[in-house]
């Protein structure tokens, strides 16, 4: 076992101070970080328990929106009368995740920062950029059924594991951090995961020592909303594809769409091309194959995982037919 320093601050302002050196992290409901120390993929010189901060409210916005604290359990957040009547999409994705069991500790801000649930990285023995830069990839060549065929690199192939951030794209969610400095921010969700490119290890925005406090959404959108997930077994299991789906229809046509998947990069996924496929037309077949064709004109299988591009043309032109009416 690795020793490490542990800290439990009062304060968010005290817990950045804290997290005041080279490998240290902050530690919540611990379902992905204390896996990873137990397997030595991850190896903090110091933890700061920031589970007992003041970051657990849902709380409602002048704009019609909510501010949902950082520490709020999914299942929580999965239950909350107003996520369940204006954010279906929300709700559904956080309930199609993990276990009963996680869900009551895994918190929001954590799910948010899950690593990727690929088998190189978990794995200290092979080779994974984004555990060791420079070591390369084994997962190219080697089984990859789980991984991304979008928005991949020679470097890296791996695919974000969180059905909550998918739903949190589709809902234009802003996420608010505190900085070590003492400085807070205000980043959009679509603008806050980064693309593996030449440096996989780097994942996120978020600057050294710096906290989620909360999550921002704005107010909810008109239309009907869904959330489809496409798994190996009916419950704790990745998405190999999901779609998290918000289509208005107005007069026989879509009005407005709003549309993220999971399961297929290395981030929740969103083009905007998918989405301008749809507006202005009357739903169809013919519109969901050009919608679907938006979304998959560069995706690139690896062998084990180039079912997943039929299997997310099939997903999509579901969904659409059910939120539509189609």
């Amino acid at each position: 076992m690795k020793t490490f320093t542990y800290e439990k601050p009062a304060t968010p302002e005290a817990a950045v101070k804290d997290i005041d050196t080279v490998g240290a992290k902050f530690i919540a409901g611990g379902t992905n970080l204390l896996d990873l120390m137990k397997l030595q993929v991850e190896t903090p010189d110091k933890l700061v328990d920031i589970s007992r901060l003041d970051l657990a409210k849902i709380e409602e916005r002048e704009d019609g929106g909510l501010t949902i604290g950082a520490l709020v359990p999914n299942s929580d957040l999965a239950a909350d009368r107003r996520v369940v009547a204006r954010y279906e999409v929300l709700s559904r994705a956080l309930l199609a995740g993990a276990s009963g069991q996680l869900r009551n500790k895994a918190s929001t801000g954590g799910n948010l920062l899950q690593r990727t649930r690929c088998y190189y990285f978990y794995d200290t023995a092979a080779a994974c950029n984004k555990r060791e830069p420079g070591s390369g990839c084994s997962a190219i060549g080697g089984f990859n059924r789980i991984l991304a065929v979008l928005g991949t690199s020679e470097h890296c192939i791996a695919t974000h594991p969180s059905d909550m951030a998918v739903a949190m794209r589709a809902l234009d969610a802003t996420i608010v951090t505190l900085k070590a400095d003492g400085d807070r921010r205000r980043i959009s969700i679509h603008d806050f995961y980064r693309l593996p490119g030449d440096t996989p290890q780097i994942e996120n925005a978020l600057e050294a020592g710096e906290l989620i406090t909360h999550i921002e959404l704005p107010a909810p959108v008109k239309g009907k909303q869904e959330y489809r997930k496409v798994r190996d077994r009916a419950s704790y299991a990745f998405a190999l594809v999901s779609v998290a789906a918000i289509v208005d229809v107005q007069d026989g046509v879509i009005a407005s769409a709003s549309l993220a998947f999971g399961g297929l990069g290395p981030m929740p996924w969103r083009n905007p091309a998918v989405e301008a496929a749809l507006v202005g037309k009357a739903p169809s077949d013919a519109v969901f194959e050009a919608a679907a064709t938006a979304l998959l004109a560069d995706a690139k299988g690896y062998g084990s995982n180039d079912f997943k591009i039929p299997l997310a043309r099939r997903t999509l032109i579901a969904t659409l037919r059910n939120v539509t009416g189609a």
